[in-house]
């Protein structure tokens, strides 16, 4: 039973926070561990882009579909899809209409979710499901019953969707909302599928001289972010403080073979790790 104490003239549970502020810094960083419970170390987030694979129509899709068909039974993965351009459609009317941020941010997820139930009719015979929003202690259930799980991207905070530092757009994008669905379950790697070969130092798209980044570390991309790209800032700003994440990787879902390459271990496409260069 519970040690109670009631000297100061209220009732309280011991334990290391008795009576204290849990918004004093002294307090914070004394509930410091490396330790955390890891729910789904042996599980990979796999991100298929919206605007990069989904917009691009049947000849980006059915391919990479194909392929995630085949690698089902070999790896325990989790897929996350993004809306594409419905998104930025729905952001241009959100906007005009003068909605606040987290109102704007509660529309994008809905959004998603039309993505999520195209690619589940895609994969429905191979056995996936899909994850309606925060249901998020049904994926362990799903996965040990060898259903293929997906999930839409935007992170769940809707109206409580912190003001930016700069105009109206929800600062928690896609992959942002990814790393911290992967982070949270103590996943230890996720693959993103892009239409590129990886993170480049320009955007190849504009720059015909832009060189590609196959593997860089997480302190390293940090001290040289290139002014361009493919996956939101907000992602490498977390990962500094997160306990989990240990390898972030790119691939071009536009060439075959890639995902799978990945999956099983390949330094294919653009690899970060959070560890240093030496070690």
């Amino acid at each position: 039973m519970s040690k109670l104490v009631s000297d100061d003239g209220r009732t309280h549970i011991v334990s290391p926070l008795m009576r204290e502020s849990l918004v004093d810094r002294r307090v914070v960083g004394k509930t410091k561990s490396e330790h955390e419970f890891s729910i789904m170390p042996d599980v990979t987030l796999v991100s298929v882009g919206g605007h990069s694979i989904f917009d691009r129509g049947k000849e980006a899709i059915l391919p990479l579909v194909a392929e995630i068909a085949a690698l089902r039974g070999k790896h325990k993965m989790i897929l996350g899809v993004g809306g594409g351009t419905r998104v930025r459609h729905t952001l241009s009317v959100a906007l005009d209409l003068g909605l606040p941020t987290g109102g704007i941010a509660q529309l994008v997820g809905a959004m998603e979710e039309a993505n999520a139930v195209f690619l589940n009719a895609l994969l429905a015979k191979h056995g996936s499901i899909v994850m309606q929003r925060e249901h998020f202690w049904e994926l362990p259930l799903y996965l040990e019953s060898g259903m293929l799980p997906i999930v839409i991207s935007i992170p769940p905070y809707h109206f409580w969707e912190p003001p930016p530092e700069e105009g109206p757009l929800p600062a928690h994008g896609s992959d942002f909302g990814l790393f911290i669905h992967a982070e949270v379950l103590g996943m230890k790697r996720m693959i993103f599928v892009k239409d590129e070969d990886g993170l480049f130092d320009h955007d190849p798209k504009k720059h015909a001289d832009a060189k590609l980044i196959a593997r860089t570390t997480l302190s390293e991309l940090s001290a040289a972010m290139p002014d361009e790209m493919i996956l939101d800032r907000a992602l490498f700003s977390v990962w500094k403080h997160s306990k989990h994440i240990e390898r972030v990787q790119i691939v071009n879902g536009l060439k075959p073979g890639l995902l799978a390459r990945a999956l099983a271990g390949e330094d294919v496409g653009t690899v970060i790790t959070k560890e240093t260069a030496n070690a």
